[in-house]
């Protein structure tokens, strides 16, 4: 976790069957099955990031109840750490924006998680609805969301594949985003249909703050929030911190958005890699 170390680390995406669902995994690191790769690549400790709306599931197969909803997706999370994640193996949750929500409650429904630290970055765990930026995606994600779906599907459907991979990789390059790091259906109608869906429901069932949750984990818990976010803004930090005042409740100086990846992801994992020195030192 040296941000100075330089070495090249392996990254390669698959897909795995979880739950009955094709699911694409970005894997960093040179293991590939944790229950059987007993050498020196196995790691002792597994950091899974959660993203931001983000659900690009395959639509083959529905044995998750509601998989493109907020509680399916909590459900689909815990059951890959379930199938490909050996009990034992110690945690580590990074959450982005819906992905910290995710993460609290993946602690709550499964505390028996060994998890030894949480962070949350620029956490989307309340009032998502009144937010700044949420009092224009409600009305778009909760009533308008099947005229979203027409317009998407008229307007994008026709496009060759071609077309599509080079208007996103593109936008990549102009980002200096790496193309494995890029997601490659964001312009495909369905992708965007459930991640409206998921958004929908973001707005309507994230609303108050789980301080149970947050209470009794808080020892393990790191939460950044953004000073100019418009998703949570700063209020919602001055909030926490008020009722939480002995947790590690950080604010941004350095005006990153919430957004980060676009233009801050660097700095960002130079952060975490900080955060997370002495816990990995430990172990």
């Amino acid at each position: 976790m040296d941000s100075e170390n330089k070495e090249e680390i392996p990254v390669h995406e698959e897909f795995l069957l979880c739950c009955g669902i094709e699911t694409k995994v970005l894997k960093c690191g040179p293991w590939t099955d944790l229950f059987n790769d007993q050498g020196a690549y196995r790691p002792k400790v597994l950091i899974l990031i959660i993203t931001g709306n983000r659900v690009t599931l395959d639509s083959n197969t529905q044995e998750v109840k509601d998989v493109y909803g907020l509680h399916g997706q909590i459900e689909h999370k815990l059951a890959f750490l379930r199938t490909y994640v050996p009990k034992q193996m110690k945690l580590v949750l990074i959450g982005h924006s819906i992905g910290c929500y995710i993460s609290l409650q993946m602690l709550k429904y499964a505390p028996e998680l060994p998890v030894i630290r949480s962070l949350m970055l620029f956490p989307t765990i309340e009032r998502m609805s009144v937010s700044p930026n949420g009092k224009i995606a409600t009305p778009l994600l909760c009533w308008f969301r099947y005229a979203l779906y027409a317009i998407s599907y008229i307007l994008l459907k026709p496009l060759p594949e071609s077309i599509k991979s080079f208007i996103i990789r593109s936008f990549g390059q102009a980002r200096s985003i790496p193309d494995e790091c890029m997601c490659m259906s964001p312009l495909d109608p369905f992708c965007l249909a459930n991640a409206a869906y998921l958004g929908g429901q973001e707005m309507v069932q994230v609303v108050e703050r789980d301080n149970e949750t947050i209470k009794k984990h808080l020892s393990k818990l790191i939460f950044y929030y953004g000073t100019i976010d418009r998703w949570c803004p700063k209020e919602y930090y001055d909030d926490i911190k008020k009722d939480f005042p002995e947790g590690d409740i950080q604010l941004c100086e350095k005006k990153i958005p919430h957004a980060f990846i676009l233009s801050h992801s660097q700095a960002m994992a130079e952060m975490a890699a900080d955060w997370l020195k002495d816990d990995l030192s430990k172990i």
